[in-house]
């Protein structure tokens, strides 16, 4: 079955932190690389974070020294540490395969969770 769960999302100050986590199943996290991405409102989806099987990372610029991705192979998740958060942070978070995990004609993404951060 595929799956992908995201949670942890929330309403911060700015400033704050916020972790998130992901469960994904087998078939979209196996040996693949896994990203963070996010959606603004009125905004395209864009990847935030990605990290490799043995556990090499990139962040986008604007995140860079902020997040932190990890994830643990034997429990298939992912996770995103979010420190210094700031309003343009605002999105619904979501993770998946990079590039993302293909079911049809469509890419398949979960619920995503969501973040707004307050000034």
């Amino acid at each position: 079955q595929v799956q992908l769960v995201e949670s942890g999302g929330g309403l911060v100050q700015a400033g704050g932190s916020l972790r998130l986590s992901c469960a994904a199943s087998g078939s979209i996290f196996n040996s693949n690389t896994m990203g963070w991405y996010r959606q603004a409102p009125g905004k395209q989806r864009e990847l935030v974070a990605t990290i490799t099987s043995g556990g090499s990372t990139n962040y986008a610029v604007d995140v860079k020294g902020r997040f932190t991705i990890s994830r643990d192979n034997a429990r298939n998740t992912v996770k995103l540490q979010m420190n210094s958060l700031k309003p343009e942070d605002t999105a619904v978070y979501y993770c998946n395969r990079m590039p993302p995990y293909r079911r049809g004609e469509y890419d398949y993404w979960g619920q995503g969770t969501r973040v707004t951060v307050s000034s």
